[in-house]
């Protein structure tokens, strides 16, 4: 048998105010009480509505969408497959767990010497998290990411440095994540969720199991991506470093152009793939130095009078 509560008792054990619970009456989002006499009577269903609709403010959903979503279950469509999908996206994305830290420990780690700027700046970041009610203590959400802003600063970069470079590549890693979304989401997630009616619990329930299985592809593709991305460049910044020293302001140190197949063709099937760039290079390198002596031997130069020197 189910209890009945009163609006006061039903705001006691949800946690919700009066004033809260009236309002979701008069927008549709709680069915309306039972009437006794001059009482108003909630059930468990009431408290139950008003948990789901606390739930899903938290995940950032506004009124008018629970709305939708609530007349879709009573309507029968169902609901647990589409909170399912919403808990499976709202989950954590990162095996990594958060750790606590101290502000001693923090200040430990970088050096000793505390930088409340710094400090205000990895809280914006998101790299720490207040502790409510301990102002001597942080939460980690990424130790990874603390991990290595320390080895940063131990290698000579300045903190301030640190956190700029955080926030341009934070903004370029959303750029990817969100290509990524577009690319699953045209590609994958369009026959469950792209249709003129809100998904069947069936469609939810598929959709999140996909949640789960392409969850790790984003991070392996950008992991191998940038693993090779960063050998090609660091490698060719290390050769420039130890070739050709320091560039010349006011000149570049190499410059693409453009070859006809046929002649790329050619020079490969002399030489090889592998060798046709370094080819070309020695081949233009001979042609200019042979200019150049050309261009001395064709100077007028005066005559000698070997008289002179007798």
């Amino acid at each position: 048998m189910q209890t009945p509560y009163r609006i006061e008792d039903l705001a006691h054990h949800s946690g919700a105010t009066v004033r809260t619970i009236r309002a979701y009456q008069d927008r549709g989002l709680l069915p309306r009480p039972e009437r006794r006499g001059r009482a108003n009577l909630y059930s468990d269903a009431h408290l139950a509505r008003l948990r789901q609709i606390a739930d899903l403010l938290d995940r950032g959903y506004t009124l008018a969408s629970i709305k939708e979503l609530l007349e879709a279950w009573d309507a029968g469509r169902g609901l647990g497959g589409v909170l399912g999908l919403v808990a499976e996206v709202d989950g954590p994305w990162t095996d990594e767990e958060a750790v606590r830290i101290s502000r001693a420990e923090l200040d430990e780690r970088f050096g000793g010497d505390p930088d409340d700027a710094a400090v205000a700046d990895a809280v914006e970041l998101g790299v720490l998290e207040p502790v409510p009610g301990d102002e001597d203590s942080f939460l980690v959400p990424s130790p990874q990411e603390l991990a290595v802003a320390v080895e940063l600063y131990a290698a000579g970069v300045p903190l301030a440095a640190i956190s700029g470079h955080l926030r341009e590549l934070r903004g370029q890693v959303e750029h990817i994540a969100a290509r990524f979304l577009e690319f699953t989401t045209e590609h994958v997630f369009a026959r469950y969720l792209g249709g003129p009616h809100r998904p069947t619990d069936a469609d939810a329930a598929e959709a999140a199991s996909l949640v789960r299985r392409l969850r790790p592809l984003a991070q392996q593709t950008v992991d191998a991506e940038l693993a090779r991305a960063m050998r090609l460049l660091a490698v060719r910044h290390l050769r420039q470093q130890l070739g050709s020293g320091e560039p010349a302001p006011d000149r570049p140190t190499s410059r693409s152009v453009s070859l006809p197949q046929e002649t790329m063709r050619a020079v490969e099937g002399l030489v090889g793939r592998d060798r046709a760039a370094e080819f070309i290079r020695l081949a233009a390198e001979r042609e200019v130095r042979a200019r150049a002596l050309d261009a001395l031997t064709s100077r007028e130069v005066p005559p000698v009078d070997l008289d002179e020197h007798h």
